[in-house]
């Protein structure tokens, strides 16, 4: 599975970080996208459902929780990233964190 997300991110993939607000300005993958899991409701009507996204959170299971509900809504090409320090880490060999 880490060699796909590699693929899925190296070819534009957006990253949507499912934790808190708070969580998310004590560190964050660079230019990932902050949706709270209780907002990812909302966020279904904004968010394109062709586009490609991988979805992180601290330990993977709110983004787990949110592939789920996104999946359940039509979105197709989610997929879970797991934590956000692990998923950097995948990013370029080392993503820059915020």
């Amino acid at each position: 599975m880490e060699e796909n997300l590699k693929n899925i991110i190296k070819n534009g993939a957006l990253i949507i970080d499912v934790r808190t607000s708070e969580e998310y300005k004590g560190g964050h993958i660079k230019g990932s996208l902050n949706v709270p899991l209780d907002e990812i409701g909302k966020a279904m009507s904004w968010l394109i459902k062709d586009v490609p996204a991988v979805v992180v959170c601290a330990s993977g299971s709110r983004s787990e929780e949110a592939v789920r509900i996104l999946k359940a809504d039509g979105f197709e090409k989610v997929y879970n990233g797991g934590s956000w320090d692990s998923l950097g880490n995948i990013k370029a060999g080392g993503c820059p964190v915020k």
